[in-house]
This record gives structure tokens, sequence and C-alpha cells, in this order.
């Protein structure tokens, strides 16, 4: 059974966003992504200063398996990547949510819950359920 905690936000591409601070997300791979990559072997991040865009490509994990995209799930500039994922890629697989996030996002335009194309958890879960 796929792990989708209910505090966060979702995206189609399975990336997760969480709000750590006011304007100031996290986000990663879900649970379900990183299952279906298989293991991780390498990480791809984005820069700091670097400004993303919703649905856009920002970094790459290279499993067992494939290459894939990281999508932006947010439009903002990253103020602090996870470095530690670099040399320790399998944290992806170990810990998606916690000790494996990607990068912290200074939100464009505010508030993530203005974001609509955010699935919350019961959206993601019925989404992942339909693949």
């Amino acid at each position: 059974m796929t792990n989708i905690p209910e505090e966060f936000h979702y995206t189609k591409d399975h990336e997760w966003v969480h709000e750590v601070s006011d304007g100031i997300v996290r986000f990663g791979i879900t649970d379900y992504a990183q299952d279906a990559l298989g293991d991780v072997v390498f990480v791809t991040l984005p820069h700091v200063g670097e400004t993303i865009s919703a649905g856009a490509a920002c970094g790459e994990v290279e499993s067992t398996k494939s290459v894939s995209d990281i999508f932006a799930p947010i439009d903002g500039v990253i103020v602090h990547r996870n470095d530690v994922i670099e040399t320790a890629p399998e944290t992806l697989n170990r810990d998606p949510y916690g000790d494996g996030w990607i990068a912290e996002v200074e939100v464009s335009g505010g508030a993530i819950h203005a974001q609509e194309h955010l699935l919350d958890a019961a959206a993601y879960r019925a989404y992942v359920a339909g693949l």
C-alpha cells in the first residue's frame, strides 16, 4: 500500500509539496514514484537561486530501471536543496517524505493553497488507484 500523508499536497507527476513556513514549501517525489522507479542510484538537483515553474523539469532521478525527470510542483525560487540525496540517493527510497526531500522553494504568489493544480491526499489517492 502506497504511503500518502494527509497533510501534504501532490501533483499528477508524483511529486509532493508540504509547507514548512510561511511562503516556503519543501518538495520531493512520492512513495508511489520511488516504488515505481526501483532502487535510486543517482539524483540531479535544482540549484539554489534557480527559478522553477510548475510542471517543468527541474532535476532527474536515475534508478536501476530508468531515468526520470523531477517536475517542479509549484512556481518559485529554490532557497535550499537536500545535498544529502546526491551522495546517498537511496534516501529517496528509504524515506521519500522525510530525509529524502528534494528542495525548498519560496513560492511565487504566496500561499500553497492558491495552487489549483495541486491535489489533496484523497484526490491523489484516487488518482493513483486509477493508474
